[in-house]
């Protein structure tokens, strides 16, 4: 404890002793101590300049980022004098952004890369110095020296992270879908006055406005705010203007960015984390002894390498597609496309409304509606309850287990084959088929199809829904027409159609060459089975639900409608699949499936 030694050397020093073999090694254990702890007061006390040993012990621990290093008393010599041991475990870069800021010049929806992590250095060395008895008794005699190798009164050492050439986030093709750029932040502090800065941010922002400035200052409580951030393209429109204005500050930074703008979005989340922690593996440091002018020379450090592309399954051509397929949809709509054969993630786009909810093409979790036939008419064939040809009642509304069913509009086909009843989407029709199931069987059904199987992807952060057993004729009812408990998300339902097209549940992959794990293996559906299912979504384009796509060749599919929030509100889904491509979309309040056969139809139709 330095309580019980400082009170020692108190002791002493009222006695009178100023003299005395042990009294050196003292002080210097005192030192040591004290440093150790991170006690710059007690240190700098200990030494004949306490101003001058405060402030540099001081600059010391802040610019290398620790104030923990480990400090031993090496030894003493002749004539006063001592050695130190002293070993650094480094810290981050003090001069690293705080993590959290938002990219509004981008979209609020652009992902983050996460802060970068510490590289942690290790760096140890011995000093020397000496102790002087005075009238206050043993001190350090003070020299800068005695704390690092080279620390001067005039210098400073600084640590700094070093790294090599950043990576690059590739398509397919090996084309840049991310890269690491330089942005601007644009930082008022109170003196700003957002009725000036307003006007010109909003040449390149629309949505900023001198009342969102006043409000975003008024919550800072008299602090800086980062009002936006801006690529360098709209940084030179406006920079001239911004840097005559009172209050208004530029920051340069990097981050990791979409190198098309129109690609921002959450759902690159895990590609961000996935290229951080190679930037931070590939990341090596540095220890600086820095001039006052500001010059730096190397004191120690270990060369930071450059780290690997990250070589993703993305099809640039398709996602752009698919991003303008879904730009003009008003309520939020999201694309997730997936290629059955090797379970390569093709493309994942999210309007602007969608991105402002987060991710939702990947971990968002909605009844799936009628796009959940596919599950129940694979559980009825599993089990026997009928076959594709198999004549079924389609009455226009039916009453099962006191739960009223209606079709669309109540359409009433009478007694149709089982494919019909599906191409046509016969709500009556799966609800009375689902109500003599064993329980489980939507559950299994599901999970033979990836719905409910838990994925860990590196890259991709996904969550596929929930088909919960249903133990009671009612629950199987509302299970059966994709209501009730069963939820799933776009990702989930594209992983159904890449499963029936391919004939197994496929392990998805956004990463070249790392496919996901799954929680747990499951049988695939007979493959009978999903050779009738790839029948039945041909004949829904042809002759059902989804005509409106019959021009685009090979196309299977299921609509979807559901309902939502107890009310008549409804969403719309279309998933489907065209060869080696399988895909959900959805479009969250749509009314109906039209708006996604819509997006569909845009995103394959070139």
């Amino acid at each position: 404890m330095v309580l019980p030694v400082v009170l020692t050397v108190g002791a002493l020093v009222v006695a009178g002793c100023s003299t005395g073999p042990d009294q050196p090694e003292t002080v210097a254990q005192q030192f040591a101590e004290a440093l150790e702890a991170g006690d710059v007061q007690a240190a700098a006390a200990l030494t004949t300049d306490p101003t001058a040993a405060a402030e540099t012990i001081d600059g010391l621990f802040e610019g290398l980022g620790s104030d923990s290093p480990d400090v031993t008393l090496a030894g003493t010599g002749d004539e006063d004098t001592f050695e130190l041991d002293v070993a650094w475990r480094l810290g981050p870069d003090p001069a690293e952004d705080e993590a959290g800021e938002t990219d509004a010049g981008e979209t609020s929806a652009t992902p983050a890369a996460p802060e970068p992590a510490p590289s942690v250095g290790e760096w140890s060395y011995r000093t020397s110095g000496s102790a002087v008895d005075g009238d206050a008794g043993w001190r350090i005699r003070w020299d800068p020296a005695v704390l690092a190798p080279g620390l001067t009164a005039d210098t400073s050492l600084r640590y700094l992270r070093a790294e090599g050439t950043p990576a690059s986030v590739l398509d397919r093709n090996g084309q840049p879908l991310m890269e690491q750029r330089v942005v601007t932040l644009v930082n008022l502090d109170p003196t700003a006055d957002p009725a000036a800065v307003a006007p010109v941010l909003a040449t390149v922002v629309p949505t900023i406005t001198a009342e969102s400035l006043a409000a975003d200052l008024a919550e800072a409580g008299g602090g800086p705010v980062t009002a936006v951030t801006l690529r360098d393209e709209d940084l030179a429109r406006v920079e001239a203007q911004l840097a005559a204005l009172p209050g208004v500050s530029l920051a340069p930074q990097t981050r990791l960015l979409t190198v098309d703008r129109a690609l921002a979005s959450p759902v690159w989340s895990g590609l961000a984390e996935m290229w951080q922690d190679g930037q931070d593996a590939a990341a090596g440091w540095v220890v600086q002894s820095v001039d006052p002018d500001g010059s730096a020379q190397r004191v120690t450090g270990v060369d930071g390498t450059d780290a690997p592309d990250i070589r993703t399954t993305i099809d640039l051509g398709l996602q752009v597609r698919a991003e303008a397929a879904v730009a003009a949809v008003p309520q939020p709509a999201v694309v997730v496309a997936v290629e059955p054969s090797t379970g390569a993630v093709r493309a994942v786009a999210q309007n602007a409304a969608a991105d402002a909810e987060g991710p939702v093409a990947l971990t968002g979790l909605y009844p799936p509606g009628s796009t959940f036939k596919t599950v129940t008419t694979s559980a009825a064939l599993q089990a026997g309850a009928a076959a594709p040809d198999t004549v079924l009642p389609c009455p226009g509304v039916a009453t099962i287990e006191d739960r009223t069913i209606p079709n669309d509009d109540s359409f009433d086909l009478g007694s149709v084959p089982l494919h019909t009843a599906f191409a046509r989407s016969c709500n009556t029709t799966m609800a009375q088929l689902a109500v003599n199931l064993p329980p489980d069987a939507l559950t299994d059904a599901a999970a033979r199809f990836g719905l409910g199987i838990d994925y860990v992807t590196p890259g991709l952060v996904t969550v596929t829904g929930s088909v919960p057993v249903a133990d009671s004729a009612a629950q199987r009812v509302e299970s059966a027409i994709g209501q009730g408990a069963v939820t799933a998300s776009p990702f989930g339902m594209a992983m159904v159609a890449a499963s029936i097209v391919r004939g197994s549940t496929p392990l998805p992959m956004i990463v070249q060459d790392e496919p996901a794990t799954a929680d747990r293996t499951v049988d695939a559906a007979p493959a009978p089975v999903t050779a009738a299912l790839r029948t039945m979504m041909r004949e829904t384009v042809t002759d059902g639900t989804a005509t409106v796509l019959n021009d685009i060749p090979e196309l299977i599919g299921k609509t979807g409608t559901a309902e939502y929030g107890g009310t008549n509100e409804a969403h719309g889904w279309f998933i489907g699949a065209q060869n080696d491509l399988a895909f959900a979309v959805f479009v969250a309040g749509a009314g109906s499936s039209a708006p996604a056969l819509d997006v569909a139809g845009r995103m394959l139709r070139r």
